[in-house]
């Protein structure tokens, strides 16, 4: 098909759901408070803290509301709609079963192992980036979820990088790169499934077709990070404890074996719930066998010492009574590892529901039909528009899978106009929407491993605030989410890869 094939007339739009003064427009309102809120909290002020993200973000849906013509039910209607939906409630069981899953192996000294083993084989610092990003990058590819990836990662393999003299802001980076490659390239990940169903594209097809982008950008990033890892120096880790010798235990590393039954549970076809919980009961079992933990560590009510039912039963392993200057509290690495989430699950809520003002409000469509109508003229720039529109999309709606969903229609429209295939159009859509979520100081997969982070100041008795690591310093350093869209504009300006739907049917993987 020639370039220089214009497109058809630009149907005309249904009128929106939610009307507001400036128009449709204005519906971008709280998205736009909550990016402003968040450049001025994480990149002017360096202050990383979810909770003020939440507060941003409540601000905006507050601002918004001003804005709406008529009643303000039907706004108010809309946020609870977009605070239900699946997509949100997806990303919130994620962040839960695998922040249980990574303290669990926490407690049970998986660090330990992972120093030992270092230790071992000769790897030092200065190399551990690049090898943290190929190993987060099979896990995420193999259980599916980049979310999951940081938190488990941030968790466990953060600190033994820290230990052995990694960078933490390139290693914190080489963990989010990691959860992108997964996120974009696992065939049970909901970005891939999401993109692949609404493109009418068949998921084996996609992965396949995928790989000659993903493979691609992986490569240059492992090299990135090799070069950045022998010029970027650690920091000194100081105090009782931080020493390699007292750290080593070779035994914890058997919970690779848990690892190990959470991604082939997941490879076998299971949910994600349950083939994390497999490998959280694994862990467990493998915690107390081997007495890398106790079930205290794991679980445990700290009574008030005055109630006298509580002081008759501290004859029970996870319950035992307050010492004078101790909270009464519930505590362990499967309540901490739920609990440090709370603040990002309210903002991924907030979040989703001001995505769907935008959507019902016809700011997205407004956007987008304008990009449809005066710039996608060309395959080419109809493609380059495509690339952009999902950066653009997913630089306000921070959670991928969500943002996919809202311009998926945009990409088959746009696509079908040039008879593009369903698989190349289902890999534009899921790569930015894979990448920028880890990029952005604001984004969810970002936010996730930040949270993780910050929670190590607790459960990590040498880890310190100086070492947490600011979200609005490592977007640079996320390769292979850059070299991803790199590879997608580099594909859409040259033609690399771009198929039309008379070169290959749905069915015709073997041909990729």
């Amino acid at each position: 098909m020639e370039e220089t094939e214009s497109l058809d007339a630009i149907e005309e739009s249904e009128p929106p759901d939610l009307e507001f003064y400036g128009g449709r427009a204005a519906s971008a309102i709280p998205l736009a408070v909550f990016v402003v809120w968040a450049i001025f909290q994480s990149g002017v002020l360096g202050v990383g803290d979810t909770q003020g993200l939440v507060v941003g973000m409540l601000v905006g849906l507050i601002a918004g509301l001003f804005l709406v013509k008529g009643s303000w039910k039907d706004y108010a209607d809309t946020i609870f709609d977009g605070m239900t939906q699946r997509v949100a409630a997806t990303a919130v069981v994620a962040w839960l079963w695998a922040g249980m899953f990574a303290n669990v192996l926490q407690a049970g000294q998986f660090v330990n192992g992972l120093v030992w083993a270092a230790d071992v084989t000769g790897v030092a610092g200065d190399l551990f980036p690049a090898l943290t990003f190929v190993l987060a990058a099979l896990l995420a590819t193999g259980i599916g979820t980049g979310y999951g990836t940081a938190i488990t990662f941030t968790t466990v393999v953060f600190p033994a990088g820290i230990l052995l003299g990694a960078n933490p802001t390139l290693l914190f980076a080489a963990i989010l790169s990691g959860a992108v490659f997964g996120d974009n390239l696992a065939p049970v990940s909901d970005t891939t499934i999401v993109s692949a169903v609404t493109q009418d594209a068949d998921i084996g097809g996609v992965v396949s077709s995928r790989l000659k982008y993903a493979l691609v950008a992986a490569v240059f990033a492992f090299v990135a990070y090799v070069i950045a890892g022998l010029s970027m120096s650690g920091i000194e880790v100081t105090g009782a404890g931080t020493s390699l010798a007292e750290q080593a235990n070779a035994v914890g590393l058997v919970h690779l074996v848990s690892m190990g039954v959470v991604i082939v549970t997941a490879i076998q076809g299971r949910h994600i719930v349950e083939a994390v919980s497999w490998g959280l009961l694994t862990a467990i079992a493998a915690n107390l066998l081997l007495g890398l933990s106790s079930l205290a560590d794991i679980l445990v009510f700290v009574a008030p010492a005055e109630t006298s039912l509580a002081s008759e039963l501290t004859w029970l392993p996870i319950v035992r009574l307050a010492g004078s200057d101790e909270s009464v509290a519930v505590g362990g690495a499967l309540y901490n590892g739920a609990v440090g989430f709370f603040p990002l699950i309210v903002l991924t809520l907030l979040i989703v529901a001001a995505a769907e003002i935008m959507i019902r409000g016809g700011g997205f469509e407004a956007i987008l039909d304008f990009l449809i109508g005066s710039v996608a003229t060309t395959v080419r720039r109809t493609e380059l528009t495509m690339v952009l529109g999902t950066a653009l999309v997913n630089g306000t709606i921070t959670i991928n899978t969500a943002a996919e969903i809202a311009i998926a229609p945009y990409i088959a429209r746009l696509g079908g106009r040039f008879n593009l295939n369903g698989y190349r159009r289902a890999n534009i859509l899921d790569a930015n929407t894979s990448a920028l979520g880890y990029i952005f100081p604001w984004g969810g997969g970002l936010l996730a491993g930040y949270g993780a982070m910050t929670s190590l100041t607790e459960s990590v008795p040498w880890f310190t605030e100086s070492m947490v690591v600011n979200p609005v310093t490592v977007w640079p350093y996320v390769f292979h989410g850059w070299f991803l869209v790199a590879v997608f504009v580099f594909a859409a300006w040259t033609g690399y890869g771009r198929e039309y739907v008379h070169d290959r049917q749905s069915a015709e993987v073997e041909r990729v």
